[in-house]
């Protein structure tokens, strides 16, 4: 049982506690100090399971993912609201500060998602897609540029600025549709989207995370493809963690848990073709048999190495 004597579970722990006491969760220098510090702390490698953390510790974890969750979303709230202040706001992505992590995340599940997928699919939902939906515009821009994207919000705040990012564009506003709903209530909709995106903050502890998963098998068709994130490791004291166990339903093909300043791990699975639902204990990674959760906990391949070099200085001279 991993408790406070933990080296790093003690320095996140005091951290949590200063971000507790913040009035604001706003942007702001200690915001900013507070939570650089907290990610640069969880982001090397670090032999934790989380699940074996002692009851405590666990209360400030999903505590943490709570206070990580909102400070995200707010943001995403500044920074879409000085885009929508532009002309033409996708001129001036660059300014966000995270930037360049949407760019080789969004990189990375389009190369594990063509692993997968034959062809680019034609319809995809964003679900959580937020005031600031990086990973759609990015994925609209440069890796599926013929591909519809309906990204899904409960807020319709955050639809009204995201669609004010993309409405000068005259491709992308085509492209780019938003809803403002809960995803539970969404149902049959689900059998038009050949791939599903499942943003890492819908559902913020296990029990959301696996009702979400539950709602999505029984809806979407069979063979689509679910990309989810998730968290490994001390990543996992910032976001919820997607066992490939939790996704019952569904064949698991890849895991995948970047070391870098990507963050969040990347997960894809298929909807079974032909078993039942409550039949499903088991995924299939890279072909083998998944018979414990534990066995997941994988690095199949790194499609970071698959980047075109071509492409990423043609993005980078768009850019600039």
């Amino acid at each position: 049982m991993v408790c406070l004597k933990d080296p790093l579970v003690q320095k996140v722990s005091d951290l949590c506690e200063k971000i507790s006491r913040l009035d604001s969760l706003k942007p702001s220098k200690d915001v900013d100090t507070l939570f650089t510090h907290l990610v640069l702390t969880c982001m090397p490698p670090y032999p934790i399971d989380v699940t074996k953390l002692c009851e405590k510790i666990q209360e400030m974890r999903s505590n943490l993912i709570r206070l990580c969750g909102e400070a995200e979303g707010l943001l995403e709230k500044h920074f879409s609201t000085i885009l929508g202040s532009f002309d033409n706001p996708l001129d001036h992505l660059e300014i966000f500060p995270y930037f360049s992590n949407y760019l080789k995340l969004s990189r990375l599940e389009y190369n594990i998602l063509s692993q997968h997928c034959s062809d680019v699919p034609s319809r995809v939902a964003f679900l959580g897609s937020g005031p600031l939906p990086l990973t759609s515009i990015v994925l609209a821009s440069y890796h599926m540029t013929s591909t519809t994207f309906h990204n899904y919000d409960i807020d319709p705040s955050a639809n009204s600025m995201a669609s004010r990012l993309v409405e000068s564009d005259p491709d992308l506003s085509k492209r780019m549709l938003f809803h403002t709903t809960d995803v539970m209530s969404v149902t049959d909709a689900f059998k038009d989207y050949d791939v599903v995106f499942l943003a890492a903050l819908v559902g913020m502890d296990k029990e959301e995370k696996i009702g979400v998963i539950e709602h999505l098998v029984k809806y979407m068709k069979p063979g689509a493809l679910l990309m989810l994130r998730s968290a490994h490791g001390a990543r996992a004291f910032l976001y919820p963690v997607v066992d490939p166990c939790d996704l019952r339903g569904f064949e698991v093909l890849t895991v995948f848990h970047p070391t870098d300043e990507v963050i969040n791990s990347v997960v894809i699975a298929r909807k079974s073709l032909d078993l039942p639902t409550h039949s499903i204990d088991h995924g299939f990674i890279n072909g083998s048999l998944m018979i414990s959760c534990k066995c997941a906990e994988i690095q199949a391949f790194n499609p970071l190495n698959q980047m075109n070099m071509i492409e990423e200085l043609a993005m980078e001279d768009h850019l600039s």
